[in-house]
Protein backbone atom coordinates (compact mmCIF):
# COMPACT_ATOMS: atom_id res chain seq x y z
CA UNK A 1 0.00 0.00 0.00
CA UNK A 2 2.67 2.80 0.33
CA UNK A 3 5.18 3.49 -1.98
CA UNK A 4 9.30 3.37 -1.50
CA UNK A 5 12.03 4.19 -3.11
CA UNK A 6 14.35 1.05 -2.42
CA UNK A 7 18.07 0.43 -2.95
CA UNK A 8 19.72 -2.32 -2.37
CA UNK A 9 21.10 -1.12 0.84
CA UNK A 10 17.94 1.20 1.96
CA UNK A 11 14.07 2.34 1.40
CA UNK A 12 13.37 5.56 1.93
CA UNK A 13 9.69 6.61 2.34
CA UNK A 14 8.19 8.65 0.06
CA UNK A 15 5.66 11.92 0.92
CA UNK A 16 2.78 9.50 -0.26
CA UNK A 17 3.31 6.68 1.96
CA UNK A 18 3.75 9.26 5.25
CA UNK A 19 0.58 10.05 4.30
CA UNK A 20 -1.17 7.44 2.02
CA UNK A 21 -5.10 8.13 1.45
CA UNK A 22 -6.07 5.08 3.57
CA UNK A 23 -4.79 7.24 6.70
CA UNK A 24 -6.17 10.32 5.34
CA UNK A 25 -9.58 8.63 4.81
CA UNK A 26 -9.57 7.33 8.16
CA UNK A 27 -7.83 10.52 10.22
CA UNK A 28 -9.43 13.43 8.05
CA UNK A 29 -13.02 13.03 8.98
CA UNK A 30 -11.75 12.72 12.81
CA UNK A 31 -9.75 15.68 12.71
CA UNK A 32 -12.65 17.66 10.87
CA UNK A 33 -15.44 16.81 13.39
CA UNK A 34 -12.60 18.12 16.13
CA UNK A 35 -12.11 21.28 14.18
CA UNK A 36 -15.80 21.85 13.47
CA UNK A 37 -16.57 21.08 17.29
CA UNK A 38 -13.39 22.86 18.78
CA UNK A 39 -13.91 25.94 16.44
CA UNK A 40 -16.64 26.74 14.55
CA UNK A 41 -16.45 26.72 10.41
CA UNK A 42 -16.72 30.35 10.56
CA UNK A 43 -13.50 30.34 13.01
CA UNK A 44 -11.19 28.58 10.40
CA UNK A 45 -11.13 31.27 8.66
CA UNK A 46 -7.39 33.24 8.33
CA UNK A 47 -6.32 35.91 6.15
CA UNK A 48 -3.85 33.56 4.39
CA UNK A 49 -6.98 31.27 3.51
CA UNK A 50 -9.25 34.26 2.07
CA UNK A 51 -9.15 33.86 -1.48
CA UNK A 52 -9.50 30.03 -0.93
CA UNK A 53 -12.63 31.04 1.33
CA UNK A 54 -14.11 33.58 -0.56
CA UNK A 55 -14.22 31.15 -3.92
CA UNK A 56 -15.63 28.06 -1.24
CA UNK A 57 -12.58 25.81 -2.00
CA UNK A 58 -11.67 24.97 1.42
CA UNK A 59 -15.71 24.85 2.28
CA UNK A 60 -16.28 22.36 -0.05
CA UNK A 61 -13.11 20.60 0.77
CA UNK A 62 -14.94 20.49 4.26
CA UNK A 63 -18.06 19.77 3.52
CA UNK A 64 -17.18 17.07 1.53
CA UNK A 65 -14.99 15.19 3.53
CA UNK A 66 -17.32 15.47 6.82
CA UNK A 67 -20.07 14.34 4.53
CA UNK A 68 -22.39 17.70 5.14
CA UNK A 69 -24.77 18.52 2.43
CA UNK A 70 -25.38 22.38 2.31
CA UNK A 71 -28.87 21.55 0.52
CA UNK A 72 -29.77 19.53 4.25
CA UNK A 73 -27.94 22.01 6.80
CA UNK A 74 -28.61 25.57 7.55
CA UNK A 75 -27.29 28.20 9.63
CA UNK A 76 -30.11 29.53 12.18
CA UNK A 77 -30.21 32.67 11.33
CA UNK A 78 -31.16 32.16 7.64
CA UNK A 79 -34.26 30.10 7.93
CA UNK A 80 -37.86 31.36 8.27
CA UNK A 81 -38.98 28.27 8.96
CA UNK A 82 -36.75 27.67 11.89
CA UNK A 83 -36.30 29.63 15.41
CA UNK A 84 -33.35 30.28 17.09
CA UNK A 85 -32.63 27.25 18.99
CA UNK A 86 -30.61 26.04 21.84
CA UNK A 87 -28.92 22.81 23.58
CA UNK A 88 -29.43 22.84 27.40
CA UNK A 89 -27.16 20.97 29.89
CA UNK A 90 -29.11 19.87 33.03
CA UNK A 91 -27.27 17.56 35.41
CA UNK A 92 -29.02 15.47 38.21
CA UNK A 93 -28.37 12.68 40.53
CA UNK A 94 -30.03 9.68 39.23
CA UNK A 95 -32.00 7.99 36.64
CA UNK A 96 -35.32 8.26 37.92
CA UNK A 97 -35.12 12.19 38.79
CA UNK A 98 -33.22 12.35 35.04
CA UNK A 99 -36.38 10.41 33.43
CA UNK A 100 -39.18 11.90 35.84
CA UNK A 101 -37.34 15.37 34.83
CA UNK A 102 -37.06 14.85 31.14
CA UNK A 103 -40.75 13.41 30.79
CA UNK A 104 -42.08 16.55 32.49
CA UNK A 105 -39.91 18.87 30.67
CA UNK A 106 -41.50 17.16 27.35
CA UNK A 107 -44.75 16.69 28.67
CA UNK A 108 -44.82 20.51 29.27
CA UNK A 109 -43.92 21.47 25.89
CA UNK A 110 -40.72 23.41 27.53
CA UNK A 111 -38.59 20.69 24.29
CA UNK A 112 -38.27 19.35 21.62
CA UNK A 113 -36.35 16.72 23.10
CA UNK A 114 -34.69 15.39 26.25
CA UNK A 115 -31.50 13.11 26.20
CA UNK A 116 -30.44 11.01 29.09
CA UNK A 117 -27.01 10.43 29.62
CA UNK A 118 -26.37 8.17 32.72
CA UNK A 119 -22.83 7.41 34.04
CA UNK A 120 -21.26 10.89 34.13
CA UNK A 121 -19.21 11.85 37.14
CA UNK A 122 -19.17 15.36 38.11
CA UNK A 123 -16.10 17.28 40.22
CA UNK A 124 -16.89 20.41 41.61
CA UNK A 125 -16.28 22.83 44.66
CA UNK A 126 -19.14 23.40 47.00
CA UNK A 127 -18.91 24.87 50.31
CA UNK A 128 -15.59 25.00 50.51
CA UNK A 129 -14.83 21.27 49.53
CA UNK A 130 -13.99 19.57 46.81
CA UNK A 131 -16.90 16.87 45.97
CA UNK A 132 -17.22 14.57 43.39
CA UNK A 133 -20.55 12.99 42.74
CA UNK A 134 -21.60 10.27 39.81
CA UNK A 135 -24.31 12.14 37.71
CA UNK A 136 -26.53 11.85 34.89
CA UNK A 137 -26.79 14.34 32.35
CA UNK A 138 -30.10 15.79 30.12
CA UNK A 139 -29.54 17.59 26.85
CA UNK A 140 -32.30 19.52 25.87
CA UNK A 141 -32.89 20.85 22.26
CA UNK A 142 -35.49 23.64 22.74
CA UNK A 143 -36.55 26.91 21.07
CA UNK A 144 -33.75 30.12 22.80
CA UNK A 145 -37.20 31.85 24.03
CA UNK A 146 -38.24 28.76 26.20
CA UNK A 147 -34.99 29.11 28.27
CA UNK A 148 -36.47 31.06 30.70
CA UNK A 149 -39.73 28.86 31.36
CA UNK A 150 -37.24 25.93 30.95
CA UNK A 151 -35.18 27.10 33.73
CA UNK A 152 -37.91 27.73 36.50
CA UNK A 153 -39.56 24.53 35.64
CA UNK A 154 -36.04 22.75 36.24
CA UNK A 155 -35.51 24.34 39.71
CA UNK A 156 -38.85 23.87 40.80
CA UNK A 157 -38.35 20.02 40.40
CA UNK A 158 -35.35 19.95 40.69
CA UNK A 159 -33.82 18.16 44.31
CA UNK A 160 -30.45 20.34 44.05
CA UNK A 161 -30.27 23.50 45.43
CA UNK A 162 -28.54 25.24 42.94
CA UNK A 163 -29.27 23.25 39.79
CA UNK A 164 -26.98 23.36 36.73
CA UNK A 165 -29.18 25.08 33.71
CA UNK A 166 -26.68 26.23 31.24
CA UNK A 167 -27.31 26.83 27.27
CA UNK A 168 -25.55 26.88 23.84
CA UNK A 169 -26.94 28.08 20.44
CA UNK A 170 -27.39 25.46 17.73
CA UNK A 171 -26.41 27.44 14.71
CA UNK A 172 -27.11 24.95 12.02
CA UNK A 173 -28.19 21.89 11.24
CA UNK A 174 -30.53 19.49 9.92
CA UNK A 175 -32.98 21.63 8.39
CA UNK A 176 -35.91 18.93 9.23
CA UNK A 177 -34.40 18.15 12.56
CA UNK A 178 -34.88 22.42 13.54
CA UNK A 179 -38.28 22.71 11.59
CA UNK A 180 -39.70 19.72 14.28
CA UNK A 181 -37.70 21.65 17.14
CA UNK A 182 -39.99 24.46 16.41
CA UNK A 183 -43.62 22.06 15.85
CA UNK A 184 -42.88 20.53 19.11
CA UNK A 185 -42.45 23.08 21.55
CA UNK A 186 -44.57 25.65 22.76
CA UNK A 187 -44.28 29.42 21.67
Amino acid sequence: MASTLCSSSTCTPTPSSLFSSFTLRRRLPLVGAFCMLSLGLSNLYTPSYSSALKTGCVLSLLRSKLGIRSHSTIRMEANSTTVPSIVVYVTVPNKEAGKKLAESIVTEKLAACVNRVPGIESVYQWEGKIQTDSEELLIIKTRQSLLEALTEHVKANHEYDVPEVISLPITGGNLKYLEWIKESTRE
